[in-house]
């Protein structure tokens, strides 16, 4: 009970926080293995396991696995087997792993990616803003003011609709900061004088869109939002539109095969690791460590 309620304070912790995780469940344990049914752990991106999901060996395949879960967004359950897999039948959203190194059992892991809803940054205290603010929410979006240049800083998007107000400086600060979608509410013809007012790249031109929004013939603050937020869904369910960098991203770990047992193996701060005679050799466990050592003849 102690360990669910932990698990659970720290679940809502990183989602107020708005940091990327996936929640590791054990739905299915077959002896022998140490994991059993209800252990949990949660995933993070930089590969750190927090909780319990079995032994060194099934924690490997589960690192590797969520944080294949954690780049697709989609949830998976994933099977780890210790032979050849014919215990369970491949189906859609399930994927098997072998695990050689296991004692015998195979477990079931269900993998469930949480990420952060699209922040959208609206600027401005307009009708507009408004609407864009009231509708973004509706659609799951994270809506946040942008009152300041500082605001803009790992936003997927930045909506200004401030109506001449600092346009010039929050599309300096959107690009800056690597935004990749700007729109800006204005006409055609004041908006085109407010980018040529810029200077900017024919990249940063491609990143900024004025006027924005899909074309519906849009005339009320609230038509104009719809047809605004319909640019941003399109951007991001079909052009593939992901929220800036920020300060505190970390890149994804790297992976190696262990050359013992074939595994991939996700390389972390406590990944068993062999250098010798030039190359670095990576492993699932210090078992296959010490062998590959002794095959190697390193003391």
């Amino acid at each position: 009970m102690i360990a669910s309620q932990r698990h659970a304070t720290r679940v809502a912790e990183l989602v107020t926080q708005r940091r990327s995780f996936v929640r590791a469940t054990v739905v299915r344990a077959q002896c022998p293995t140490s994991a059993r049914p209800g252990d949990a752990a949660i995933v993070l991106p930089d590969g750190s396991i927090e909780g319990f999901v079995g032994g060194q060996c099934a924690e490997e395949s589960v690192r590797t696995a969520a944080l294949g879960a954690l780049d697709s967004a989609e949830s998976v359950l994933l099977r780890i087997l210790p032979g050849d897999g014919d215990e369970f039948p491949e189906t859609q959203g399930a994927v098997t792993v072998v695990n050689p190194c296991l004692s015998g059992g195979a477990i079931e892991v269900f993998l469930e990616p949480s990420v952060p809803a699209a922040r959208i940054v609206v600027v401005g205290h307009t009708p507009i803003a408004e609407a864009l603010a009231q509708f973004g929410a509706q659609l799951g979006f994270s809506m946040d003011p942008g009152d300041d240049v500082a605001d803009v800083n790992g936003a997927t998007a930045v909506l200004i609709a401030s109506h001449g107000r600092d346009e010039e400086d929050m599309i300096r600060a959107a690009l800056d900061a690597g935004v990749q979608l700007v729109g800006l509410v204005a006409s055609r013809t004041r908006g085109r004088a407010v980018i040529d007012s810029l200077g900017l790249t024919d990249d940063e031109r491609s990143r900024v869109r004025s006027p924005v929004g899909v074309d519906i013939g849009a005339r009320t603050a609230e038509e104009i939002a719809v047809s605004i937020l319909a640019e941003v869904v399109r951007s991001i369910r079909v052009d593939g539109l992901t929220s800036a960098p920020s300060s505190t991203d970390e890149p994804p770990p790297s992976t190696a095969i262990d050359p013992v047992c074939g595994m991939t193996v996700t390389v972390v701060a406590d990944t068993p690791h062999l250098h010798h005679d030039g190359a670095d050799y990576w492993f699932c466990n210090p078992g296959c460590r010490t062998r590959h050592a002794e095959e190697l003849g390193v003391a």
